[in-house]
């Protein structure tokens, strides 16, 4: 007599959908992603906050924010917004270590991988599975007051040392691994990563540095210093900024999300985060074209393809 093994039981398929309500666009299109999905058999989840301006059907799982284990289960975290909803995917996804695919519905969306008319092309890939995974380098962040710890914290793009009041200049130290480099006057300094090259750094006149390059970064903001140039270095180095004693309190902020107060005298410690930020990719574009598309940068007089 024979039998016949039964076949094994396939685990059912769970996407995370994160999305900025608050944007017209961004509602119709997680409700054109949840459709999709849900039509491919892949069940989704989302915060119970944002179900409610969201067009959901019923078989959408709702889930507390302040859950712990919001995106246990689940495969892929897709977060549809500009750069500050994108950001805050990458606090869920750090948590958790779901990987994160970012679908850019603001202006430049360096962390995103698709873009809004690209929704279609997005379903399919989850559904297929057709996307890779790269991690990001993060920072973990340590505040010190008098020698005690006063905050720790993290960031994916910087940790930002900025002035809080706009009359008077914030006096900072820098140091690197224990060494003192310089001391100036400004309106802050930024801790960045790769990543956030593009970002704030970038904007504060700091290098565009490739995601692949593992190192940290360090850009003052208008500082009114001879030597006050943007530092490179190693992604082992530590990094601090240390508020004098005789300057007004400043504050620290880590991806302009998360803030805390500095008092005089403080010191910042910025080093290689313990934990990545995992991304979802979609495509092989080097990030010479990302740049390039991101900026709309010209380079229609380039011949070095010419043969």
């Amino acid at each position: 007599m024979s039998s016949t093994a039964a076949a094994p039981e396939t685990a059912p398929r769970t996407v995370f959908l994160l999305a900025h309500t608050g944007r017209p666009a961004a509602v119709r299109s997680a409700e054109l992603v949840v459709l999709g999905l849900l039509r491919c058999g892949i069940g989704v989840r989302v915060l119970e906050a944002e179900a409610e301006d969201l067009p959901l059907p019923p078989s959408v799982e709702k889930v507390p924010e302040a859950c712990s284990d919001a995106l246990d289960g689940c495969e892929l975290l897709v977060v549809l917004g500009g750069d500050g909803t994108l950001l805050r995917g990458a606090e869920f996804s750090r948590a958790s270590g779901v990987p994160m695919l970012g679908v850019n519905l603001g202006r430049v969306g360096f962390l995103a991988e698709a873009e809004r008319d690209d929704l279609d092309k997005v379903v399919d890939r989850v559904v297929t599975k057709a996307y890779e995974v790269e991690e990001r380098m993060t920072l973990d962040v340590v505040v010190y007051e008098n020698g005690d710890v006063l905050h720790r914290d993290w960031a994916l793009n910087e940790a930002a040392v900025q002035k809080v009041s706009p009359e008077r200049m914030l006096e900072v130290v820098l140091a690197i691994d224990g060494r003192p480099v310089t001391g100036f006057g400004c309106d802050g300094v930024i801790c960045a990563t790769p990543t956030g090259s593009t970002a704030y750094a970038f904007s504060a006149g700091g290098p565009v540095v490739w995601p692949e390059v593992e190192a940290l970064l360090m850009v003052p903001i208008g500082a009114h210093a001879l030597f006050a140039k943007p530092l490179i270095t190693t992604p082992e180095s530590v990094l601090a900024v240390e508020v004098e004693p005789h300057t007004p309190h400043g504050v620290l902020w880590c991806d302009g999300r998360r803030t805390v107060e500095l008092p005089a005298g403080a010191r910042v410690e910025v080093r290689r985060g313990a934990v990545p930020v995992r991304l979802a990719r979609l495509h092989h574009a080097s990030f010479t074209d990302r740049l390039v598309a991101k900026f709309a940068l010209p380079v229609s007089g380039w011949r070095g393809g010419a043969r």
